[in-house]
């Protein structure tokens, strides 16, 4: 994509006044690092880091008929959330059982939802879902993209507490909220505690036109900003996965360690994609790997197991394990602790299968 036909977020200007290096992702300009992106690794899983993520698109779905339609769209059952703030993680298939996204859905009211969706599905997931809506009727179902809005990650074990002394009356309004949960502080000021990190913080969704002050605010109170490398290092090291590589529209949840997001609970309960992956399921398994010699895996390496052949779908180095870890689609019958081999460079070195994730809460899980 050219550089005049990217996005930008309301701080992309401080992101270039940090010094921070910018890459096109999903079609925004996004800062990949502003330094060392080690260090920002580091300070999240052992201190405190912040992300700019308002290239995430937050929808709001009001209406009558928003809870059976979402029902009906997303492969997890939103009739799990009864709690006003609750939240659930959700795939929302295509009819083939495909995945067109993977989001987070907010419940507030039968009539008032809140999804947030990846940056570089957007224009397909608010396509789809109006599509979608059209066919319940409008007056049914309202699908709102909130362009407007922009959101900041703060990530870490101390992320709570700054994010209380950056704006000390947020601490009564948030101090209850268990992992999962939002609450609206004010109509357009959202606090999420939930996170793609593997360690505990807020998710905090505002209008764009007061983001740039709470960045400069948490700056100012020593948290470190975080970029695109980081959060990728460190949502691999806690087993979560990245649309696009991890799965996509040809992928089947199951296919990529997500069979526990589908809800068959409720048998009568038609959601998209439910034919599909009942009666023509594709099957393989997914599991976490480390290698075991000094290289770096990446996305599309093969690996030979004794039971046939699969490949990386996510590789990176692991700042806080020290080796390469990764993900991979693999054939069906193989375990955690099986030895198998990765092609790295034309040799194939030794690697071992991992149940995920490889660190939780900032504690390797694997050695």
């Amino acid at each position: 994509m050219s550089s005049e036909n990217l996005q930008f977020t309301p701080l992309h200007d401080t992101h270039v006044s940090l010094g921070a290096k910018m890459v096109d992702f999903g079609g925004w300009d996004m800062p990949v690092s502003y330094g060392s992106q080690i260090e920002e690794h580091h300070a999240v899983r052992n201190a405190v880091g912040m992300f700019d993520v308002s290239h995430m698109l937050n929808i709001d779905v009001s209406g009558a008929g928003s809870f059976d339609f979402l029902r009906h769209v997303l492969a997890n059952d939103v009739a799990r959330l009864t709690v006003p703030g609750k939240a659930l993680y959700s795939c929302m298939l295509n009819p083939e059982g495909g995945v067109i996204d993977d989001l987070i859905v907010y419940f507030f009211a039968p009539d008032n939802w809140r999804l947030v969706v990846n940056a570089g599905r957007a224009g397909v997931d608010v396509a789809w879902l109006q599509a979608q809506a059209q066919q319940e009727g409008p007056e049914q179902v309202v699908i709102t993209p909130r362009h407007d809005l922009a959101m900041i990650a703060v990530q870490g074990p101390h992320a709570r507490e700054t994010v209380w002394n950056v704006r000390s009356g947020l601490k009564t309004q948030t101090e209850s909220l268990t992992p999962f949960t939002a609450v609206f502080i004010e109509p357009d000021f959202m606090v999420a505690r939930t996170g793609y990190t593997g360690e505990d913080g807020f998710e905090i969704v505002m209008p764009a036109t007061q983001v740039v002050a709470f960045w400069n605010d948490l700056l100012a109170q020593g948290v470190k900003p975080c970029g695109l490398g980081a959060r990728d290092t460190l949502r691999l090291e806690a087993g979560m996965n990245l649309y696009g590589q991890d799965m996509d529209e040809t992928i089947q949840p199951a296919q990529a360690g997500l069979a526990w997001t589908v809800s068959f609970k409720d048998e009568a309960r038609d959601f998209i994609g439910r034919q599909a992956i009942s009666q023509d399921p594709k099957r393989n398994a997914f599991m976490g790997i480390k290698l075991n010699e000094r290289g770096v895996m990446r996305s599309h390496m093969k690996v030979r197991t004794e039971l046939g052949e699969g490949e990386i779908t996510s590789g990176t180095m692991s700042p806080t394990l020290g080796f390469s870890i990764g993900f991979a689609r693999l054939p069906e019958g193989v375990q955690a602790g099986d030895p198998v081999q990765v092609e790295l460079r034309g040799k194939w070195l030794p690697a071992t299968l991992c149940a995920l994730p490889f660190v939780r809460h900032g504690k390797p899980l694997v050695s």
